[in-house]
């Protein structure tokens, strides 16, 4: 759906669904809702194992993000998300309006990673929900609008970097939108905040996050139709199946 020009001064409401594949496998969906206003952005997600997925593991994650839009892109001040594997349960939010972000995890973590993120790593930082609001004011500031630069991540515990690359523009067709889009490669690289057990493979590491990204000129907005990382086994997609963006009153 376009967006009237004028409602970008009242606000912008954004609804989609994307479903994530292995090969031809169904594995999950996600959902996300946010409204961007003039100077203030919000958003909540829900991921959830689906298809082929849903027959080996129960997992959900639940997120949401509150925070003020400016001339540096989104500016977070609180993020929070609830992470459910079976019966296990884990609660966390991150204060992000002071200059040094701060978490909470409920129950704590058992460890905070070696090395943990420290005070230098968790200044100037935004969330992973935000991050993806970012790649819209990353390319729709740059004049010839590539997709090039590095967004620095903390998501309670982990401190990365997205390293951007321009991939340059591409003809894509999903379920929910079709046209050109720009190719965005996001490259992976962890800082702090991993316990040895979990940092990324160095294959994980080597292929980028292909995402791409369809412009709504009406909106001012640039959203993620395309998602897809070489990594893993038979790698990931990730497509919207829906993708709504309207006037929001």
């Amino acid at each position: 759906d376009t967006v009237p020009a004028q409602s970008r001064a009242d606000g912008v409401a954004v609804s989609a669904t994307y479903s994530s594949s292995v090969l031809v496998f169904k594995v999950g969906e996600i959902t996300l809702d946010a409204r961007f206003s003039r100077d203030r952005y919000s958003a909540d997600s829900f991921i959830e194992a689906a298809g082929l997925a849903a027959l080996f593991t129960d997992f959900d994650i639940r997120a949401e993000v509150a925070g003020s839009r400016s001339g540096r892109g989104p500016q977070p001040d609180r993020y929070a998300h609830v992470e459910r594997t079976g019966s296990k349960v884990r609660a966390v939010d991150v204060d992000l309006s002071g200059s040094v972000a701060e978490s909470v995890a409920r129950p704590p973590f058992g460890s905070w990673g070696v090395p943990p993120a420290s005070d230098a790593d968790r200044t100037g930082v935004i969330d992973p929900m935000s991050a993806f609001f970012a790649l819209s004011d990353v390319v729709s500031e740059r004049r010839d609008h590539r997709c090039e630069g590095r967004i620095p991540v903390f998501d309670g515990k982990a401190r990365y970097d997205l390293r951007l690359e321009d991939g340059g523009h591409e003809r894509v067709r999903t379920r929910a939108w079709r046209g050109e889009a720009i190719v965005c490669r996001a490259f992976y690289e962890p800082i702090s905040g991993y316990d040895p057990e979990d940092y990324p493979s160095d294959d994980a590491l080597r292929h980028p996050l292909v995402i791409w990204l369809a412009e709504y000129p009406e909106a001012g907005l640039y959203m993620p139709v395309r998602l897809h990382t070489r990594a893993g086994f038979g790698g990931v997609t990730i497509e919207a199946t829906r993708l709504d963006v309207r006037a929001a009153g």
